[in-house]
């Protein structure tokens, strides 16, 4: 039996998933944003008990096949501006202007590099590009460029960047302390869009210090635990790569990345042609659709707005979520995009917090017991959570504290249901919420968005670390064409390169799935399509048409079986006891309380009620049904709309 272990390190809370099979199993522990490595081996310790009953750490990682791992450590480095200071070096004196065609793309590119940029002519000599080489890579240092990307346009751009870092790395060895830090955008990705590859090439070098410092600490670590296989990154793409074969880019939202891969394995389970992800965390809630069993991307997706040579997920982050800070601004009740994280936290964690979440709202409106949160790991402090809303909300108001507690769940559904409208909705449009505060609050949402229909699924808590388990060993490759190219010499370049690089992977290579596609834009259009032999392409490219051959190298690995197939039985489902939850109308309601867990599949119910499942709490509003599946996941239904 394989046994692979998915890790997704979020800003509140970090997941550990393990897959034994068809067998799942899985914790959370709270993230440690000042040392994430300690939260990452917290994580696993924790795993090893719920496995073995008892603490054993060793065992578990050298008895598990693969651990990968996404992170937001590379994301909230962006979001903070915390990096090196950059230096670009060109030989185009508008690239800087082309990079800020934008008012998003100025601001960032002011926060990365500022005045540390120089232009080049390596139209000279040798002796004299060396020269100026020199003063020139002097003057970025001067100006506090810890970091120099080099991008070259035009038809022999990669050459002559190939030519730049020859000089370079004579002039400024690595061995020396001296040393700076050199990317080169052609290394990176080759793109013929100048500032689409250089914008790549900025964002990787401004990411890459701190993921590589905590990346490689990790690695090395749990190579001292002699795991059997070096650590794997998921990647923004839905593969999974070495540390040493993973591009600090490729990180950026790659945790939500992995609820989208689940989604589609979801979409594909149960038949659903519309699926919303809406992977609700501490700080965001972030939207993707899978259409048709189809991961909705953008072949040069965007970051922090501003555009990349890379395919991204289409996924939109909203600043809303468990951590969200709930206050009075301008009058007004307004939900983030600050967000406590897990340190402080919710007022209600105890740890020194002193503003108002919707955990705490839950909290004090009785739909959350204070002694089972995380499965009862962590008990809440209801008084704190008063205070917090009396000082931060009621009292501003000048309302009673279970006015203000209905006013702040409305404004807050109102904002989930906002970041859900983002997306164009059908009437066939189901939603699939997961995340730790996705099911919460989901029904209420759905209703203000005009969707009936909600799959929670019973991973739901761990789901984004879960998705991460659809993800196979993978390297993509892109090369640009030219009339006089020789297409099958490109191809086999692109395969060796391929082959060496999944080689370095440790994996069979003739067990990898090779795949070739052809890009070919056309003015502002551009046009994607599947190639079973790359001799084609001559079929395909017309005269004026800018095209690259692109390569993908697969090794699977073993993914979980997900969906509602199996025959289920017919019951009403059984509530575990009661709760006293306060109601939209300032009033109290016994509701009944389901456990997940106990209900055999087929079980159904309707609301008002409490369900409560592993990690999470959700309020199944009135006129609202649900129902358990085969799988075990959680199937929800406004009857009002019907």
């Amino acid at each position: 039996m394989t046994r692979l272990i998915n890790i997704d390190n979020g800003g509140t809370l970090t997941d550990i998933c393990v897959v034994d099979g068809d067998d799942v199993r899985y914790t959370k522990t709270l993230t440690t944003p000042f040392d994430l490595s300690r939260c990452l081996f917290d994580g696993l310790a924790k795993a090893s008990t719920l496995l073995y009953g008892q603490e054993r750490l060793a065992s578990l990682l050298q008895s598990t096949d693969y651990i990968r791992y996404s992170t937001t450590q590379g994301t909230n480095a962006l979001v903070q501006r915390k990096g090196p200071r950059l230096g670009l070096l060109t030989t185009d004196p508008t690239l800087v202007e082309a990079l800020a065609a934008t008012s998003e793309e100025e601001d960032l590119l002011s926060a990365l590099v500022g005045d540390r940029h120089a232009v080049i002519d390596v139209g000279v000599d040798d002796d004299a590009l060396a020269a100026e080489l020199v003063a020139r890579v002097n003057a970025l240092a001067a100006r506090g460029a810890g970091r120099v990307v080099v991008a070259i346009g035009g038809e022999d751009g990669a050459e002559q960047e190939k030519r730049v870092k020859r000089h370079l790395l004579r002039l400024y060895p690595r061995q020396l302390l001296g040393a700076i830090p050199l990317l080169f955008s052609w290394e990176l990705v080759a793109d013929r869009d100048d500032a689409r590859r250089t914008w790549s090439a900025l964002l990787n070098a401004f990411l890459h210090p701190a993921m590589e410092r905590f990346l490689f600490n990790a690695e090395s670590r749990l190579r001292e635990s002699r795991t059997r296989r070096p650590l794997l990154i998921f990647r923004n793409d839905g593969g999974s790569s070495r540390v040493a074969k993973s591009s600090a880019l490729k990180t950026y939202s790659s945790g939500p990345r992995g609820g989208l891969e689940g989604t589609r394995a979801l979409a594909s389970g149960y038949g659903f042609g519309h699926l919303l992800m809406a992977d609700v965390g501490g700080t965001t809630t972030d939207v993707g659709v899978v259409t048709n069993g189809a991961v909705q991307v953008e072949h040069r997706g965007r970051v922090a707005l501003v555009p990349t040579s890379f395919e991204i997920a289409a996924i939109t982050s909203h600043g809303v979520g468990g951590s969200s800070v709930i206050r009075m601004t301008g009058g007004e009740i307004t939900v983030g995009p600050d967000s406590v994280g897990a340190a402080p936290g919710p007022a209600c964690f105890g740890l020194g917090g002193a503003d108002a979440t919707i955990t705490d709202v839950y909290l004090c409106m009785g739909l959350l017991d204070p002694h089972t949160y995380l499965d009862g790991s962590m008990t809440l402090d209801v008084e704190r959570s008063r205070k917090a809303v009396q000082a931060t909300v009621a009292d501003p108001l000048g309302v009673p504290l279970d006015a203000a507690l209905v006013r702040m769940e409305g404004a807050y559904l109102d904002r989930v249901a906002r970041a859900l409208q983002t997306e164009p909705l059908t009437p066939d449009t189901v939603i699939a919420a997961f995340g730790g505060a996705g099911p919460m609050t989901v029904c209420g949402a759905a209703e203000r968005a005009g969707i009936r229909t909600v799959i929670i699924p019973r991973t739901a808590a761990v789901f984004s670390a879960f998705g991460i388990g659809f993800s196979d060993i993978s390297q993509h490759y892109e090369a640009p064409l030219s009339a006089v190219d020789d297409v099958v010499t490109v191809a086999e370049q692109l395969r060796q390169r391929a082959r060496r690089d999944m080689f370095a992977e440790g994996v069979d290579l003739d067990a990898c799935v090779e795949s070739f596609r052809l890009s070919i834009t056309r003015g502002e259009e551009e046009v994607l399509m599947g190639l079973a032999d790359p001799r084609d392409v001559a079929r395909h490219v017309r005269d004026r048409d800018v095209a690259s051959l692109e390569l993908s190298l697969v090794s699977p690995l073993p993914h979980v079986a997900i969906g509602g197939d199996g025959q289920v039985g017919d019951s009403e489902a059984l509530a575990t006891g009661s709760r006293s939850v306060l109601d939209g109308i300032g009033g109290t309601a016994e509701l009944p309380v389901y456990a997940l867990v106990d209900q055999p599949p087929g079980a159904h119910g309707k609301g008002p009620a409490v369900i409560e499942g592993p990690f999470f709490t959700m309020r199944l509003p009135e006129g609202w049904r649900f129902h358990t599946t085969a799988a075990g996941d959680l199937l929800l239904s406004d009857e009002r709309s019907s």
